[in-house]
């Protein structure tokens, strides 16, 4: 590991969880490129949805959980 990284992880550290998490997703996006217009649209459009479907009782909330108790029994 290079001087210039390990001094780069020892300052990070020392940031707020906000400060990292924002330079946790400069760094992806510095990877992967910024996500494309449409698909945060898409994402905020479908995120709307299920909160509506849920705010409507369209749709039961499961807890965690049971959730992952159910998961268990069928992977166990």
């Amino acid at each position: 590991m290079s001087d210039t990284l390990t001094e780069l992880k020892k300052k990070a550290a020392q940031l707020s969880e906000a400060e990292r998490a924002e330079l946790a997703l400069s760094l992806i996006e510095s990877l992967d490129g910024p996500a494309e217009a449409d698909v945060e649209e898409a994402w905020r459009r479908e995120i709307e949805r299920r909160i509506s479907q849920i705010d409507g009782g369209e749709v039961k909330l499961i807890p965690g959980d049971e959730v992952f108790a159910r998961l268990r029994r069928r992977l166990g």
